[in-house]
């Protein structure tokens, strides 16, 4: 179980360090706002599964109710109500700026998810981690 969770570490650490690259110098318009977006429910899943390590197959579903919740935080602009605008890291941290094709990527990301989630429960994808 403890290889279990370092394995899931370092693709969380991995897939932070690409996705803060994306976020610094990726200026397009395909792989920063959807491909990033995507990114960030698998980077979160990865965590969430750090400190869940037991196939728990709801994991996919509840990031994305997270996801989506935090977006639609940003549709009622809840980075100006905290007066933290000026604030670039949180202001990107925290997002700004609501966009329903956001949720869809979320969405996508987290169907993934759930079928990656299906093919472990099922035994069909296991994760080689040896005692």
């Amino acid at each position: 179980m403890k290889k279990q969770r370092i394995k899931y570490l370092i693709i969380f650490t991995i897939l932070l360090c690409i996705e803060i690259l994306i976020a610094i110098c990726v200026h397009d318009t395909f792989i920063r706002p959807y491909v990033g977006d995507l990114l960030v429910v698998v980077v979160l899943y990865c965590i969430v599964r750090v400190i869940i390590p037991d196939k728990y197959r709801l994991i996919p579903l509840w990031i994305f109710v997270s996801a989506a919740f935090i977006e639609c935080l940003q549709y009622l602009k809840w980075v100006e109500r905290l007066g933290i605008e000026n604030n670039a890291f949180l202001r990107i941290l925290m997002g700004a700026t609501f966009d329903w094709k956001d949720i869809v990527c979320y969405g996508i990301g987290c169907i993934l998810l759930g079928i990656y989630e299906w093919l472990i429960q099922k035994g069909i994808v296991r994760l080689r981690v040896k005692d």
